[in-house]
C-alpha cells in the first residue's frame, strides 16, 4: 500500500503535470510567414458578469435533447462580437466593462494533414482559458503577447466548436497592476489562426548582424523536435547560402561574412529576402541587418552616433475609440510619427501588433518595446516577477528577427528598492539570455532640482544595469521650473546616453487661453511648455533622444476632469479626432533641425 506521504507527492505531481500541459505555448517563430487559416470574423458572446458561465460548463454547448431538458445560456441569438478587437468599443454598455466575457465560434478544417496544426492567439487581454470541442485545451495571462496550443489531436473536419473565456479584470498581481493611465480594454484583441506545420518544423531561428561587425551575420535554427536534420539558410540577394546538420536537440548555429550588406537605418530601411528550410519545412521573411552600440555618452547605429528623434503612442485608434488591431490601423499611426519627422518609436507601455512593430521597420523607425511594468507593480510578488519574466519571453521571442527593435524597456516609473532591483535584474537577464544585439533600457521619473548646486540631479544607482537611461520629467506640468530654462543644467547618468524619454503637458483641441496660465488647459500653454522643454535640453550634455508624451490624445478612466479630459489623457500632439495641436508644429520644427 502506498504511504500517505507518497501518495500526496505522487498526487501533486500528477497535478503539477495536467496544470503545466493545459498552459498555452510559447509561439513558433513568424506565425505570419506559415500556412494559416483565419479565424477572424463575427464570435457569437456571452456577458458573464457574475462568472457563472465555468461552473454552468457552457463551453460544452449543450443543446436541450428532451422534453425536460434546458439550459440557462446559448450562444446563438445573442451578441456578436468581432474578432480582432475590444468589446469597449463595440458596444455603449460595455464601455467601462471589467469582468469575463465568453467568446464562441464554430469552423471547419482541411482534411487533416501529416502534420501538426496549432491555434494561435496574437493577444487576448487580459487572461483566458481556451477551450476546443468541450474540453479545456489551454490557459493564459497577458494581454499583449502571442500564445499558441497544439490542437492536432482534438480538431475535426467539420463542426469544431471553439469557446475562450475571456477576463480582463484588474488584480494587484497582473501586469499592469491595479491602476495604469490608458483604457482598460478587453476580448480578443488580435488575430486568430489555425497554423499548420509540418510533424517537425522550423520552430525558432534567430538571424541578425553582429552587435559591432558590419559583414558578419549570426544564426541559429531550432527544429521542434530533438533530432539531427539538415537544415538551409539562405540570403538569394547577397548570393549566401548553407546547408548544416543540427544536432541532437534539434538546434544549430552559424555565420556568414559578406561585404555586400547594405545596412538598415531610418533613412534607408533595406530589408532582405531570408529562406530557412528544413528536410520538410520553409519559412520566408524579410530582415534587415544593422549595427547598435554605446560608447560613452553616445549612441551608434551603423557606426554613427544617432539622436533619437522619438514619439510614443499607445495601440489605439482614437477616432475610433479602440484598440489598433489592423495593417490600415499601423499605417494610420505611422504614418503621423513620420510626419513629425521621427526617426524612433517607443510602443507604450506593452507590446504592441505585430502589423505595427514590421510596417515600423519598413517605414525606417528604431523602435523601443517594453512589458507594462509600471507603477504599482509588487515587486515582492514572486508570482508576478515569474509572470513578467514569460511576459519579456513572448515579447522578445516574437520581436527578435525585427531590426528596427533598438530597445528592450524593462521597466517605467518605479520606486528604488531591493525587491524592485531584484525584480528588474531578473528580467534582464532572462533578455540577455535571448539576445545581447539590443540595448537595454528603462525610464526613470525620478530627476530632483538640487538647489544647493542649482542643478537637475537623480539617485538611482540601478541605471549602471542599463546601456541607455531614459527620463520622465514633465517640467511646467507636474512640476514647476525651480529656475528659468536656460538655467536648467543636468547632472544626471554622467557618462552615459541619456534620453528624455517623456515631457508635456495637456490641452484641449482648439482651446485659446493664457499661454502662462497651466490650468487654462490651453494649446497656448501646451505650445509654451514645449518652448521652455525644448530650451532646456540643449543644457542636458549627454542627452541623445527626446520623446514627447504622447502622439495622441488616447483614453484613460485615469483622466476625468469633467470639461477638459473626459476620460481622455490630452496631452497628445495631435487631438482625438485628429487635428494637429499648436505644439506640434514645434517639435516638427525641432526634429527637422536634428
Amino acid at each position: 500500500m502506498m504511504k500517505p506521504r507518497t501518495f500526496y507527492l505522487a498526487l501533486s505531481l500528477f497535478l503539477s503535470l495536467i496544470f503545466s500541459n493545459s498552459i498555452a505555448q510559447q509561439t513558433m517563430t513568424n506565425v505570419y510567414g506559415r500556412n494559416v487559416q483565419s479565424l477572424n470574423g463575427k464570435w457569437d458572446a456571452i456577458i458573464d458578469l457574475y462568472d457563472q458561465g465555468r461552473k454552468n460548463k457552457i463551453y460544452l454547448n449543450k443543446k436541450p435533447e428532451t422534453k425536460i431538458d434546458f439550459y440557462e445560456y446559448s450562444f446563438d441569438h445573442g451578441y456578436r462580437l468581432n474578432v480582432p478587437s475590444d468589446w469597449n468599443s463595440q458596444m455603449p454598455e460595455l464601455k467601462y466593462y471589467e469582468g469575463t466575457i465568453w467568446y464562441a465560434r464554430r469552423f471547419d478544417v482541411a482534411k487533416q494533414h501529416t502534420g501538426k496544426t496549432f491555434l494561435y492567439f496574437g493577444a487576448v487581454s487580459y487572461r483566458c482559458r481556451i477551450y476546443l470541442n468541450g474540453k479545456e485545451i489551454g490557459q493564459h495571462e497577458g494581454g499583449f503577447t502571442p500564445f499558441q496550443i497544439d490542437v492536432t489531436d482534438a480538431l475535426k473536419e467539420k463542426d469544431n466548436f471553439l469557446a475562450v473565456e475571456v477576463n480582463n479584470t484588474r488584480t494587484v498581481d497582473a501586469i499592469p497592476a491595479m491602476a495604469f493611465d490608458w483604457w482598460n480594454y478587453g476580448g480578443i484583441t488580435r488575430d486568430v489562426f489555425l497554423v499548420s506545420t509540418p510533424k517537425v518544423f522550423i520552430e525558432d531561428y534567430f538571424i541578425q548582424l553582429d552587435k559591432t561587425k558590419a559583414d558578419k551575420i549570426n544564426a541559429s535554427i531550432k527544429l521542434s523536435e530533438k533530432i539531427s536534420q539538415s537544415v538551409t539558410i539562405e540570403i538569394p540577394e547577397l548570393q549566401l547560402k548553407q546547408t548544416l546538420k543540427t544536432d541532437v536537440n534539434g538546434e544549430v548555429k552559424t555565420s556568414f561574412a559578406s561585404k555586400k550588406i547594405k545596412r538598415w537605418s531610418p533613412s534607408s530601411p533595406t530589408l532582405y529576402k531570408v529562406k530557412v528550410s528544413s528536410e520538410n519545412d520553409q519559412v520566408e521573411e524579410q530582415i534587415g541587418f544593422r549595427n547598435v552600440w554605446v560608447k560613452g555618452e553616445d549612441i551608434y547605429l551603423n557606426d554613427k552616433p544617432i539622436f533619437l528623434k522619438s514619439i510614443s503612442f499607445h495601440e489605439e485608434i482614437p477616432q475610433r475609440k479602440g484598440r489598433a488591431f489592423s495593417e490600415a490601423d499601423a499605417v494610420m499611426l505611422l504614418s503621423e510619427a513620420k510626419a513629425l519627422g521621427c526617426n524612433m518609436i517607443r510602443l507604450a507601455h506593452y507590446p504592441q501588433n505585430e502589423y505595427i512593430v514590421r510596417l515600423a521597420e519598413k517605414m525606417g523607425f528604431l523602435l523601443w518595446e517594453e512589458i507594462p511594468i509600471w507603477q504599482g507593480i509588487d515587486f515582492k510578488n514572486e508570482a508576478t516577477k515569474e509572470k513578467a519574466g514569460k511576459m519579456m519571453r513572448e515579447m522578445i521571442m516574437r520581436d527578435k528577427n525585427r531590426v528596427a527593435l533598438t530597445f528592450w524597456g524593462v521597466a517605467n516609473e518605479t520606486q528604488p528598492s531591493e525587491p524592485r532591483n531584484a525584480f528588474i535584474k531578473s528580467l534582464i537577464e532572462i533578455t540577455k539570455s535571448i539576445d545581447t544585439t539590443r540595448l537595454i533600457t528603462a525610464a526613470f521619473d525620478l530627476v530632483r532640482f538640487n538647489k544647493d548646486r542649482q542643478v537637475f540631479v537623480m539617485d538611482d544607482p540601478f541605471i549602471k544595469e542599463l546601456d541607455v537611461v531614459a527620463i520622465n520629467k514633465y517640467m511646467g506640468w507636474y512640476h514647476p521650473w525651480p529656475v528659468t530654462p536656460d538655467k536648467s543644467i543636468w547632472d544626471v547618468a554622467k557618462g552615459q546616453p541619456l534620453i528624455v524619454s517623456e515631457f508635456g503637458g495637456e490641452a484641449l483641441y482648439g482651446k485659446t487661453g493664457d499661454a502662462d496660465v497651466v490650468s487654462s488647459w490651453s494649446e497656448d500653454y501646451q505650445a509654451t511648455l514645449y518652448r521652455e522643454n525644448l530650451e532646456m535640453f540643449k543644457h542636458i550634455p549627454n542627452l541623445r533622444g527626446t520623446s514627447p508624451w504622447v502622439l495622441f490624445d488616447f483614453r484613460s478612466p485615469f483622466r476625468f476632469h469633467p470639461t477638459n479630459q473626459e476620460d481622455w489623457n490630452r496631452k497628445g500632439l495631435v487631438s482625438d479626432q485628429g487635428y494637429r495641436k499648436k505644439a506640434w508644429y514645434l517639435m516638427k520644427e525641432f526634429y527637422d533641425s536634428k
